[in-house]
Parts: C-alpha cells; sequence; structure tokens
C-alpha cells in the first residue's frame, strides 16, 4: 500500500564529556592540566530527495538517533564529533510534532534541507579552569544532553491540478495520455492506491502539473475506506477537475457524484470545496441516448455552469475533448497566478526546552575588552537554540531580556558596538 503517514522518535547526538588529566612525561613531573575537549553531538536533518515518493521506509524503521560525540583524552586530544544523521523525505512531505499535531516544516518549494535538532556541544577539558591560583583543576565540563522528538510526517503531493473522482471512472487513464506517467490500468475499484504526478506539456503555453488523486467513496472524509490518506493530497491543488462517468456504466448518477465529492471536500477542508473546479464528463463515446431520455451531458452543463463550473464531454480512452479541457484548465491556472500552498511553521523545538534555574554570570573583562555571559543555564540556552534561523535568533534575544540579562550588561555599562561573548560566540550590543 502506498505509505504517506509515518510516525517516528528521533534524537540529535549528547555532546561528549570533557577530559581531566595532566601533562607527565620525563623531566617535566609536575606539567599542567592537558585534558582535551569532548566533541560534538550529531545534528538531525531532513532532506528532499528528488528520487522518493513515498515514505515506505519510515513505517518500517521508527527510531532514528544521530551519533553522540566522542570524550576528550589525554595531551589535549579533542573528541570526534558525531555523525549527522540525514533522514531524507519526497518532496511535499510536511515534519509536525506528534503531540500537538503543529507544523515544524513543510518540505516543499525552496525548503530542501532543513536542521530540526542541534547536536550537543562536547564538554571543555581540564586545561581550559586552570587560573593563577587553580593551577591544577580536577573539573571537566560534561557534553549537553541529546535532544528527542515525537514527529509525525505526511506526504503531501504537490501539483497545480488534482483529479478526482469515483473508483473506475478514467482518471488513470486521461493521465496517462496527456503526460509522461504511467499509472496501472484496470477495470475495477481501487485500482489506483497511489497519488500519481504528471506532467501536461501544451504548445506554447507552457504546462503544467498534474496529480491522479486515488478514487473517493462516500464518508472518504471521515475516514471510510482510504478517505484521509485519498484526501491530503488535494490540499496543495490549485485547480480541481472532477472526472465523472457520463455514461453511467456503473449505474451511477454523474450530477450526484459531483455533489458527493464535493460534500466530501467541504467536509475534510472547507477550503478545498471552494478551489476553482471544472468537470471532464468522461466515456462520451459510450453514450447511447434513448429518444425520450435526457442528454447526461446536457444535465450536467444545466446542473453545474450556471454555477461557474464549466463541464466538457470528453473521453479519455479515443481524446475526444481533452485538448479543450487541458487549455481550459491552463487558462484557469493563469487567471490564479498562486503558487502551491506551503505549511507554515507552527511548532518551534527550542521553544519548548524548559529553562533551568542553573546560575550564570555577567561580568566585564577588562583585558580582553568583552562582556563575559557564562554559566550551565547560557551553556544549555545555547545548545538547544539554532541561531542560524531568524525565529531562533529571536528566541534567543528574549531569553536574554527574560532573564534581565540585558538589564545586567547595561549596569555595568556597556554601550552600543562593545562585544559580548557566550562561550566562543560574540555578538556586538545594539538596543
Amino acid at each position: 500500500m502506498f505509505a504517506d503517514r509515518a510516525r517516528i522518535y528521533v534524537r540529535s547526538g549528547k555532546g561528549g564529556d570533557g577530559h581531566v588529566s595532566f601533562r607527565r612525561e620525563k623531566y617535566v613531573p609536575n606539567g599542567g592540566p592537558d585534558g582535551g575537549d569532548g566533541g560534538n553531538g550529531g545534528s538531525v536533518y531532513f532532506e528532499v530527495d528528488e528520487g522518493m515518493n513515498t515514505l515506505t521506509n519510515y513505517r518500517h524503521v521508527r527510531k532514528y538517533r544521530a551519533q553522540d560525540g566522542e570524550n576528550g583524552s589525554k595531551r589535549n586530544c579533542r573528541g570526534k564529533n558525531g555523525t549527522d544523521l540525514v533522514l531524507k523525505v519526497p518532496s511535499g512531505t510536511v515534519i509536525m510534532d506528534a503531540n500537538s499535531g503543529k507544523v515544524i516544516t513543510d518540505m516543499s518549494g525552496d525548503n530542501k534541507r532543513f536542521l530540526l535538532l542541534s547536536g550537543g556541544r562536547g564538554g571543555s577539558g581540564n586545561q581550559h579552569y586552570a587560573t593563577s591560583t587553580m593551577q591544577a583543576p580536577k573539573y571537566a565540563q560534561p557534553g549537553q544532553p541529546a535532544r528527542e522528538l515525537e514527529l509525525l510526517m505526511e506526504l503531501k503531493v504537490i501539483a497545480d491540478v488534482g483529479l478526482v473522482g469515483f473508483p473506475n471512472v478514467g482518471k488513470s487513464t486521461l493521465l496517462s495520455r496527456v503526460s509522461n506517467a504511467r499509472p496501472e490500468i484496470a477495470n475495477y475499484h481501487f485500482t489506483t492506491l497511489n497519488p500519481h504526478l504528471g506532467v501536461v506539456d501544451l504548445p506554447e503555453t507552457g504546462g503544467f502539473v498534474m496529480a491522479d488523486i486515488p478514487g473517493l467513496i462516500e464518508g472518504a472524509s471521515e475516514g471510510v475506506g482510504l478517505g484521509f490518506e485519498f484526501l491530503r493530497h488535494i490540499e496543495r491543488t490549485r485547480v480541481i477537475i472532477h472526472m465523472v462517468d457520463a455514461a453511467g456504466t456503473e449505474g451511477r448518477d454523474p450530477v450526484e457524484d459531483i455533489y458527493a465529492i464535493n460534500k466530501e471536500l467541504e467536509s475534510y477542508n472547507s477550503d478545498m470545496a471552494r478551489r476553482p473546479q471544472v468537470i471532464a464528463a468522461n466515456k462520451v463515446d459510450m453514450i447511447f441516448q434513448q429518444e425520450d431520455g435526457p442528454d447526461p451531458v446536457e444535465r450536467l452543463k444545466q446542473e453545474f455552469e450556471p454555477k461557474g463550473i464549466r463541464v466538457y464531454p470528453v473521453s479519455a480512452v479515443s481524446g475526444k475533448g481533452i485538448r479543450e479541457l487541458l487549455y481550459h484548465v491552463k487558462g484557469m491556472l493563469d487567471e490564479i497566478n498562486e503558487k502551491p500552498l506551503v505549511f507554515q511553521q507552527e511548532f518551534f523545538p527550542e521553544e519548548h526546552i524548559p529553562v533551568s534555574d542553573d546560575p550564570y554570570t555577567v561580568i566585564y573583562d577588562e583585558k580582553a575588552d568583552e562582556y563575559v555571559v557564562e554559566g550551565p543555564r547560557i551553556e544549555k540556552m545555547l545548545g538547544y537554540t539554532n541561531l542560524e534561523s531568524e525565529k531562533g535568533f529571536t528566541f534567543f534575544q528574549n531569553f536574554l531580556r527574560d532573564n534581565c540579562i540585558l538589564d545586567q550588561l547595561e549596569g555595568l555599562g556597556i554601550e552600543e558596538g562593545d562585544t559580548v561573548r557566550m562561550y566562543g560566540l560574540s555578538f556586538d550590543y545594539y538596543k
């Protein structure tokens, strides 16, 4: 079965511990401290793999861990950094926090690589703690702990146009005729269990991406059948093509089918039901109209065209009417001129790390002409925060304000342009 949803556990690497040792060599019986620093733990990244189209791998393996950093050793030897963990996903995968359901990132558009969890920083060896009054420190800094998250991943297909309709109405046949997609086609329900993407090329006007969304049934928005698995793929599409069996070869009423599908779209996501739509009345070459019976295509037009929904009689097998349908859809896309939906970030991992009551110090280093902020609380905050992101840097600034660190710096006489140092990171101070 097509796998478009998975729940996994991820963990970044722990930082290696700093080492406590002293230089002991011939003729140097009382050498100073030479304990090396621990290596940084590996970080967790998500990366788009254009060759992937399912999340099947994540259904078989549920736990992923980046490598821990190695501990430091004697002779100032630094521990090896842990290897980063890079998780490959198809384009269009939405990563969410499993507990809250909030979006962490949407791996689509320009977002090809995303840092999810930073590895713990390695601890400093005892060589860093030697002072004029303490020349033989027996303390080394432990590495920062790993971070972990429970994630929910959903693949939401990225396409300009979504083909929807009840099973066996000809969607796969149409897609295979007009694009480079080659879905398997057979004459029974639920043949298509995978959303298929195809690129439709139109002379002189460019083209668009079309997705064949598997057949819907009543109750799909409530999870009946494979409803949720199918409906989530339509969320990004800008235009919806309703395909119906105009000939009623299976005894279905095409008008009722359109209303039934719109009802499912409305129930699942009200915005989807308001997307621009067009109706492809398929299998017109199989219509055997009786003299006193209504023309099914005219019936569809009378019902939906007054509502602004065009109806195109087509035959996916013979190709009749398809050209007109595709050019109309391209015109609709040109008028909309919007990019596919990209889900915005709602959950920021760094904001959900509890702030400890560990101490910290704020001092002025006259020799270096720098203001120094240090302590376990500062160290933990820096280890958990991705300062490369705008949101992470904002969180960092709020942390300094909320913990009165900015007030203490101003109390020491800091001025704009002065340097603030925090564990190897230096910042220019500006209000």
